[in-house]
Formats: structure tokens, C-alpha cells, sequence
């Protein structure tokens, strides 16, 4: 059973991400503040719910949650300013869209939604000084697998998931070649061999080792 909430503050909002490990498409990322009432038995990980559950969780989510936003960071600003950089700014800018904003942010993982380096502007995006501010005055809690322990996480996931997985099968119908429907971007052997036989596409992410045999060529 997920715990419904971390602190106590009334407005607390989960936040994660999908697509991370892909080689093609976004790293998406939601934010969802839910009710302190709030219960949904079959919510967890998005990575542990079938696609048929995803989708029966995900309006559910999107009619009981206070507030919700999805964003989805694309491969060219992948590119430029890194996967690890890329995912925390999607969900910096996911936040900001919320209305309410929240006044506590609980983070799925280990990396802090705040880096010490301070916030990556630029790509994409630029963030106003408002709303750097705003940003940092937020405290916020990352906590390593978040998704199977907060609901407000675990509903983040789902929307991630789901509007990522929707957009994919969008670009499917450009180059069904990959057949990015079934695969979703992910370095699957099928994926790969498609990238070997036709090359790569406008929305491959170019700075990742998208060949396993490109380590042996760089070298």
C-alpha cells in the first residue's frame, strides 16, 4: 500500500520521469499534487503496471488530483545539455505549471531537484529570475524509489509514462521502421538493428551511444 503522503504540509506534490534510457524520442516528466483523501488501489511504479492499467489509471489521476502538468524535454535539448540535466528540467518546468503550486516537492530518485551547481538555464526552456526563485524556495525531499512508496510519485509516473508512450506512437506513423509503438525508443536489439539498417532519425538522441559497437569505433 502506498503511503499517501511524506510530510504533512497540504500541498505536496510527486514528481518523476520516463524515458531516460531511450535512444530515440523525450524524457517527459509529471508533477501531481493529490488530495489528502486521495486512494487508488492499483496505482504503483508506472514500470510495474501494465499498459492497460496505465491507461485506465491515468484520467482517473487527471480528474481527482489538485493539480497536474506534463512536459516533455526533446532529444536536440537532450543533446545539449545532458540526460541527467535534461530530466531534472523537465521536471522543474512541470512544477512551475502547476496551479496551485505546492509548498513541498518529493522527487523519485536520488538526484536533488535543485543541484548544488544551481539550476541548468539554458536549451529549450530559459527560467526567469521569478521563477529560479521560486524554484530553490521550495523545499524538497528526492527519495530513491519514490514511485513504489508515494502515491503522489507513483501518479507522476503513470502520467509520464502514458503521455510519453502517446507521443511516441505519434512518430511511429514518420518511421514505423523503428517501430517506436512497441518499443518506445528504448535500445531494445530490434531498435538497434533498425538504426543499423536505415541510420538515424530526427529524433534520435545523437549524444548517446546508440550502436553498441560505437565505443570500439570511437576507440
Amino acid at each position: 500500500m502506498l503511503k499517501n503522503k511524506f510530510t504533512n504540509f497540504n500541498l505536496e506534490c510527486g514528481t518523476d520521469e520516463a524515458g531516460r534510457g531511450c535512444l530515440a524520442g523525450p524524457v517527459t516528466a509529471a508533477a501531481v499534487i493529490l488530495s489528502d483523501s486521495f486512494n487508488l488501489d492499483l496505482l504503483n511504479d508506472s514500470k510495474k503496471l501494465s499498459e492497460k492499467v496505465r491507461e485506465k489509471l491515468r484520467p482517473i489521476i487527471i480528474e481527482e488530483a489538485i493539480s497536474f502538468s506534463v512536459t516533455h524535454i526533446y532529444n536536440v535539448e537532450i543533446d545539449e545539455i545532458n540526460i541527467l540535466n535534461a530530466s531534472i528540467k523537465a521536471m522543474q518546468e512541470s512544477i512551475l505549471k502547476l496551479n496551485p503550486l505546492p509548498n513541498y516537492i518529493i522527487v523519485d530518485g536520488n538526484s536533488p531537484l535543485t543541484p548544488k551547481g544551481g539550476i541548468k538555464n539554458k536549451g529549450g526552456k530559459l527560467f526567469t529570475d521569478s521563477e529560479i526563485e521560486l524554484l530553490l524556495s521550495i523545499p524538497n525531499t528526492s527519495i530513491i524509489k519514490g514511485d513504489s512508496k508515494f502515491m503522489s510519485i507513483a501518479a507522476a509516473s503513470v502520467l509520464a509514462k502514458t503521455y510519453r508512450d502517446d507521443y511516441m506512437n505519434t512518430i511511429h506513423e514518420e518511421f514505423p521502421m523503428y517501430n517506436w509503438k512497441k518499443n518506445k525508443g528504448y535500445p531494445t536489439q530490434e531498435h538497434r538493428d533498425a538504426i543499423r539498417k536505415y541510420g538515424v532519425t530526427k529524433y534520435h538522441r545523437k549524444s548517446f551511444r546508440l550502436l553498441t559497437e560505437q565505443l570500439q569505433l570511437e576507440l
